[in-house]
């Protein structure tokens, strides 16, 4: 079983992408965010065409998040049960016995901002549903971009990053909470090459100079862990023409 994540930075844009890339890589559960469209432009008769099933929770102009499935989704939920959201950010499922939740995290612009003190209360409110998802959900899979790095080792610049927006300590700190809920970070569990990200900004040759940063991730419970067999950041999406700022993470289960 192999599961992957995307943040494809709009899909009006990326659309052919996407289906050129499933055509390729035929992952048993894609989840996608930052959709930006609303749930009547979504393009399902294009994943039919090439297999999938998809579930989708869109937002006009922002957020969206999708999952496209070979096999039908059971148990589906949109948004942190309980926590009141305007924003389209999370999208639930189960899939052969995988519960799996995409997850597009709030940037958080800057820390002091309002911006950054909802990403704060969107991260306790989520912490607190994940508790109670794993006691229900032995196999369970959370993945999306987290626009969080976990440590130095995700960041092209950490001393020149440091305290800034995706590095800050509370939000690895609440990254760190996660893991402690019995979540581990697939990515490192096998080797890497080094300075291994999946996110490099437009601007400045970030990519071809590989200034980047890992904020996309997939954390796996405990019985999962015991199935991972390899996870890899795929760079090819991003030399695209018209690309997404992010490259598919891809997680594969025996």
């Amino acid at each position: 079983m192999q599961l992957a994540t995307w943040n494809v930075n709009s899909l009006n844009v990326r659309l052919p992408q996407v289906l050129d890339w499933l055509t390729a890589h035929p992952v048993d559960v894609l989840a996608l965010q930052e959709l930006k469209l609303s749930d009547d432009k979504f393009p399902l008769q294009a994943f039919t065409d090439i297999g999938y099933q998809a579930q989708w929770f869109g937002q006009k102009t922002y957020n969206g998040v999708a999952l496209l499935s070979k096999s039908p989704a059971e148990d589906v939920v949109r948004n942190i049960p309980g926590f009141a959201d305007e924003q389209s950010r999370v999208l639930c499922g189960t899939f052969d016995g995988v519960r799996v939740i995409c997850a597009y995290f709030p940037n958080g612009q800057e820390p002091g901002s309002d911006k950054f003190a909802y990403k704060m209360r969107w991260l306790d409110a989520l912490r607190e549903w994940l508790r109670a998802e794993l006691v229900a959900h032995a196999q369970l899979v959370l993945m999306g971009d987290y626009n969080i790095t976990f440590d130095d080792a995700d960041v092209w610049d950490p001393v020149g990053l440091r305290e800034t927006i995706h590095c800050t300590t509370e939000e690895r700190n609440h990254l760190q909470a996660l893991i402690g809920l019995g979540l581990t970070d697939s990515v490192r569990l096998f080797p890497q090459p080094e300075k291994n990200y999946s996110w490099w900004d437009y601007r400045d040759f970030a990519f071809r100079r590989n200034r980047g940063l890992r904020i996309d991730h997939i954390l796996i419970s405990e019985a999962l862990k015991a199935r991972a067999t390899a996870c890899e950041v795929d760079k090819l999406p991003r030399k695209n023409e018209r690309p997404s700022d992010h490259a598919p993470v891809v997680l594969t289960l025996d």
